[in-house]
């Protein structure tokens, strides 16, 4: 009897911790941080607002309207980068119901751990869609907005499942998915 009271215990206070909002690191400002739970585990982005406030902007508000929810990585390159954000057709093909948002370039490099605005032939063109780079893509600089960087979880993205070796579209049959993604701020 002793032993189930003491589980039940357990299992009640485990249930704030595991609702509890993400530790972020130093500095980090919950109002513009992404936290997204994946189906290999949970992934923190640092939106720049700094760089590309209104691209930030679109993605907090794609978040809070639940857009992302059970949306699949659909373009994974294995040394490049992990595509996601089409919760409109979930293939890579959509965007949100909102009008394109004009480029807001810089000379950020992209690096491990930099998430991308994915666009069309127009540079003007980034909506919903995003991308997360698994390495040096310096041939991106300056022709794609920057919006964020991965400030925990690198670990999860490299776990995505990949297209396969020498896939020229990326695609990825039964890819992983964002299960929820959520402002850190909105977390309770």
């Amino acid at each position: 009897m002793i032993r189930i009271l003491a589980v039940a215990l357990a299992l009640v206070f485990s249930v704030p911790a595991l609702a509890a909002p993400p530790k972020l690191p130093a500095g980090a400002d919950p109002q513009n941080v992404l936290v997204i739970d994946s189906s290999k585990g949970r992934i923190v982005i640092q939106l720049r607002t700094d760089l590309a406030p209104k691209h930030a902007e679109r993605l907090k508000q794609l978040a809070r309207e639940g857009y992302y929810n059970n949306v699949p990585f659909h373009r994974v390159m294995d040394g490049f980068m992990a595509q996601t954000g089409d919760g409109k057709n979930f293939n890579g093909t959509g965007n949100s119901k909102y009008p394109n948002l004009a480029s807001e370039f810089t000379q950020t490099p992209f690096v491990r751990g930099v998430v991308g605005m994915a666009r069309g032939g127009d540079p003007n063109s980034g909506n919903s869609q995003f991308f997360i780079c698994f390495a040096d893509a310096s041939f991106l600089n300056g022709q794609y907005t920057v919006i964020g960087n991965v400030i925990a979880g690198m670990d999860v993205v490299d776990k995505l499942k990949k297209a396969p070796a020498g896939s020229r579209s990326g695609t990825v049959d039964n890819p992983d998915k964002m299960l929820k993604v959520q402002v850190a701020a909105d977390m309770k």
